[in-house]
């Protein structure tokens, strides 16, 4: 009973989290606003025993990330009140027709997960074996040191990239 009360509310908490981010023409309100919608994320993998993903939630993204984001916003002075970039129906058409075509693809993605056996005949560890077996961290950095270091690595240099481009214009300011 209780947890589904944490389940329920931690959702509640992200979605509008992520509404009032989405809604919301201050910038720095935005941002703590996905600062609110990353620890309701953390409060999900808590319950659902994916300690390690909570932790890394918290630590990274909510803090690193978004004190690097909340540091750019201060740097190039963006908490000035404007208007929408994009106006108009055609506009909003567009991103409506956009969004539910992502969620579409989401939803066609998550549908075609399946158990892909093995090459002895048998099915692949779940991950609840494989957690038992090798340990959440081990479990995690195998596949993204292995699989995925390529994508890991360009991610890093565009936040690397964003960040000197952000202290580039600020610098062209103050000449």
């Amino acid at each position: 009973m209780i947890a589904e009360f944490f389940f329920l509310l931690f959702v509640v908490m992200a979605a509008a989290g992520a509404l009032m981010m989405v809604i919301s023409r201050n910038p720095v309100a935005s941002l703590m606003y996905l600062v609110l919608n990353l620890f309701s994320l953390a409060g999900l993998f808590v319950l659902l025993d994916a300690h390690f993903l909570a932790a890394v939630q918290v630590i990274v993204y909510a803090g690193a990330i978004m004190v690097l984001f909340l540091f750019v916003i201060m740097l190039l002075n963006l908490g000035h009140d404007r208007g929408p970039d994009v106006r108009g129906m055609f506009a909003r058409g567009v991103g409506l027709v956009l969004g539910s075509a992502m969620f579409a693809a989401i939803g066609t993605a998550l549908r075609a997960v399946e158990v892909v056996p093995s090459g002895d005949g048998t099915a692949v560890a779940t991950n609840d074996a494989l957690l038992a077996s090798r340990g959440a961290v081990a479990v995690i950095a195998d596949p993204l040191f292995r699989d995925f270091m390529v994508p890991f690595e360009v991610t890093s240099l565009l936040l690397l990239v964003a960040v000197v481009g952000a202290i580039v214009l600020a610098r062209r300011g103050v000449s």
